[in-house]
């Protein structure tokens, strides 16, 4: 029997693991500038705290039976950290700024062999603020992590929930999530063959077409009928967009179409796409979720919150045709041979002196069983630089292999 991973997970091997550090490397490097603290929170949950109030499907968490407990792993970052904030960090002061590097697991229902259910995500929460500054920031942020790892090809599409959510309010509530589905995967055909009256059916059409550039997306969207709160909140958009094209930090692309999934975001969404390849490839996705945290929260205090997660995966995928990420694993420095049995003790104590380096240094021990040539052309087979011939008196002859 050969044994495999389990279906849908994987084995990253020593480079593949240096290309993914190298990556989160720059990330985490972003986060700490920009003053951001890494959190870490249990892969294992209860599926009341994962479903985030029947945000998150059901069906996207793979479940696990614990002994009194409905257990899953955890599809995404944001629901486990609202959790922890508010019921570990009671006396916090806000803002909170986290960041995550992780695992998460999602149930897939393509129809392909060994679809994958292991992702590694990297990503931000903002805890605690609110308005036109706490949205820049977290969307800036985006922009100065995508510098970190050279890419430059990629645009940013920004909607807004409670925009599209308070648009769709106007539909018959029987009808609203085949409009919401509609709108979401672009279906024009469902549009037009749902009971809807004349007025109702364009106004589902100006939402199916409110994408584009943002002065053209808020023109539409002001064209329609709005209250007082939807006013508001086109305007608090439009502030947004402004500030965002002052800084001139990527292409923006408006979508008030733009629905995500998983259903806890109630003001900007958006969604990070590479420009590279004939079909577009969604690098992260984020947004405001400003009543997520109270549902955990023991008094039911609601507290805002916005933040995004970026792929690994697919970061990957793009960067590998830029030639920056590792191509070798990393060589040690030196190899440290024993000459005799009597030299075992000086050859640790030496190969320690070597690791005590201020700057970090690979130094292997050789492991006996081998003759000289045998060490060299392991050595070199390896890589290793140097070797150093220890002496029974701890003394070294050092020689090198370039």
């Amino acid at each position: 029997m050969v044994y495999q991973p389990a279906l849908g997970a994987r084995d990253l091997l020593p480079l593949d693991v240096e290309k993914k550090s190298w990556i989160e490397d720059r990330l985490q490097q972003v986060f700490h500038r920009w003053g951001y603290h890494r959190i870490i929170t249990s892969t294992l949950e209860r599926m009341d705290t994962l479903m985030a109030g029947e945000a998150i499907q059901r069906q996207m968490v793979i479940q696990l039976q614990g002994e009194d407990d409905e257990l899953g792993l955890r599809p995404e970052l944001t629901a486990s950290i609202a959790r922890t904030v508010v019921t570990r960090m009671a006396n916090t002061t806000y803002p909170q700024r986290l960041y995550y590097n992780a695992n998460v697991f999602r149930r897939t229902w393509e129809s392909r062999h060994n679809r994958q259910q292991e992702f590694y995500q990297a990503g931000v929460e903002l805890l605690g603020a609110g308005g036109l500054l706490a949205n820049a920031e977290v969307l800036l942020l985006v922009a100065d992590c995508l510098a970190a790892l050279g890419l430059q090809q990629w645009h940013l599409i920004l909607g807004e929930a409670g925009i599209t959510r308070s648009l769709l309010s106007a539909f018959p509530a029987n009808l609203q999530d085949k409009v919401r589905s509609a709108i979401a995967h672009l279906d024009c055909i469902t549009i037009d063959t749902l009971p809807l009256s004349d007025k109702l059916r364009d106004r589902a059409r100006i939402m199916l077409d409110l994408r584009g550039p943002s002065a053209e997306v808020l023109q539409k969207v002001s064209s329609l009928d709005l209250d007082e709160e939807q006013r508001e909140a086109v305007n608090n958009l439009k502030s947004l967009v402004e500030l965002l094209e002052s800084e001139r930090k990527f292409p923006l692309i408006l979508d008030l179409s733009l629905i995500q999934t998983i259903d806890y975001y109630t003001g900007i969404v958006f969604e990070v796409v590479n420009d590279t390849e004939s079909q577009a490839r969604v690098l992260g996705r984020g947004g405001r979720y400003d009543q997520l945290l109270g549902l955990y929260h023991p008094q039911g205090e609601n507290i805002p919150g916005i933040g995004f997660g970026l792929n690994i995966e697919d970061l990957y995928q793009v960067l590998l045709s830029t030639q920056q990420l590792p191509q070798v694993t990393p060589p040690s420095n030196w190899l440290v041979v024993p000459e005799t049995a009597s030299a075992n003790a000086p050859a640790f104590a030496y190969a320690q002196k070597l690791r005590d380096s201020t700057h970090l240094v690979r130094v292997e021990i050789d492991l006996g069983g081998r003759d000289a040539d045998a060490i060299r052309q392991y050595a070199r087979d390896r890589s290793i630089a140097q070797i150093a011939w220890i002496k029974a008196d701890g003394s070294p002859k050092i020689e090198s292999l370039r």
